[in-house]
């Protein structure tokens, strides 16, 4: 049997560590970590809700400040006279134009003429080699000469009885197949002189002196241009509204800057069964020949009395799915009573257009200004700042811009 001794003085839970005392400890530790814990999110939120305080504070100092006033080209809305006009592509043509040819065979021997030149009805082109025709030209004159010479003796013999009048017939009628054989070998001599059948403007020609041509064989080409003709088609129903001597205006990619002015002349008496167009002749004055034969043209016809329309540049109308609007300048206040321009958008009702313009129906007054460029950045209240230093295109009848 073993016998504990105690020291006097002391406990024994001075030597062993209890249980719990260990769980105490343990228990004050995890508090500590959870209270560190605690505070880190806390701290956390708190930085959080400053950072969010801090944008929004911000955001409602941007909202009370002035917006900038956006910078625009304006004008204000204006009746115009409008001409109705049908518009058409159509294609020049000489008012009298020909290939000249050699109607028989020969060698040239001389050209009277150079490319381009303008010349008169009945001038002298190309020489023909005509020296052996001659030559039979004056054998069948000298013959009909000796015809002349026989018939005239036998006339003197009928009248003294010395021959009969069977004879007379005969010398009559010989002379006069002389003659014929004469001038049909004349003609011939004719014909190797060529000659401009009009007055006109002579094209480029590749005969040359020497050269043997056939018939038919192209000498140069003779085109007379002023006036000239520009044949366009219209719609059948479109028909009603042309009439002769309406006038026409005729623009040219060749002379952006520039149009002629002719009228119409002709209506073709068919309508074309393929497509339902009617063409239309109209003569142009062409005094400088600047348009030429084959060119391509551009004619407007007047029809119609003027019309007065309301009248914006295209740039000013925003077309949306939902229709047409156009941003009008007016004076209003803003929120702190501060007066100034601001912007107002307007449903429009648009019409006809004519170049870069546009015709408005219904939505806008005349006098209203109206914003013609820079509305893709307004809004409804959008301050304004009208600068017309650089206005967009507004011209009834554009030409292109050549740099």
């Amino acid at each position: 049997m073993i016998q504990i001794q105690r020291v006097p003085g002391k406990r024994s839970t001075d030597c062993l560590a209890t249980p719990t005392n260990t769980l105490k400890t343990e228990r004050s530790s995890v508090k500590k970590r959870m209270i560190v814990m605690i505070l880190g999110v806390i701290l956390l939120v708190a930085g959080i809700g400053f950072v969010v305080f801090r944008n929004i504070m911000q955001q409602i100092a941007q909202g009370s400040a002035a917006q900038p006033p956006v910078v625009v080209t304006a004008m204000k809305a204006a009746n115009q006279e409008w001409q109705p006009q049908l518009n058409a592509v159509g294609s020049l043509r000489a008012v009298r134009g020909v290939d000249v040819t050699t109607e028989i065979a020969g060698l040239v021997r001389e050209i009277r003429f150079k490319s381009g030149d303008e010349i008169k009805a009945g001038t002298v082109l190309i020489q023909l080699n005509a020296d052996s025709d001659l030559a039979q030209l004056a054998s069948l004159k000298a013959a009909a000469d000796l015809a002349q010479t026989t018939l005239t003796r036998d006339q003197v013999q009928l009248a003294a009885e010395a021959i009969s009048q069977a004879q007379i017939d005969n010398d009559e009628a010989d002379l006069k197949s002389k003659r014929a054989q004469a001038a049909g070998q004349q003609a011939t001599i004719d014909k190797k002189t060529i000659r401009a059948p009009f007055a006109g403007r002579l094209g480029i020609t590749l005969v040359n002196p020497g050269q043997y041509l056939n018939p038919g064989d192209k000498v140069v080409t003779l085109q007379t241009i002023d006036p000239i003709f520009i044949d366009f088609n219209v719609p059948q129903q479109q028909i009603s509204e042309v009439s002769l001597g309406q006038p026409v205006t005729v623009s040219s990619d060749a002379y952006p800057a520039q149009t002629f002015s002719g009228k119409v002349t002709a209506i073709d008496a068919k309508v074309d069964t393929a497509t339902r167009n009617v063409q239309i002749e109209a003569t142009v004055t062409n005094p400088k020949r600047l348009l030429l034969p084959g060119m391509f043209g551009r004619s407007a016809v007047d029809s119609g009395e003027k019309k007065t329309y309301l009248t914006l540049p295209q740039t000013a109308i925003t077309y949306n799915p939902y229709g047409a609007t156009v941003f009008v300048a007016v004076d209003k206040k803003d929120a702190k009573g501060n007066a100034g321009l601001q912007a107002q958008q307007i449903f429009i009702t648009t019409g006809p257009t004519r170049g870069d313009q546009v015709a408005i129906l219904k939505g806008v007054s005349e006098g209203a200004m109206v914003v013609t460029s820079g509305q893709l950045k307004l809004k409804n209240g959008s301050p304004l700042r009208i600068d017309n230093s650089v206005q967009p295109q507004n011209e009834p009848n554009p030409t292109p811009q050549e740099q």
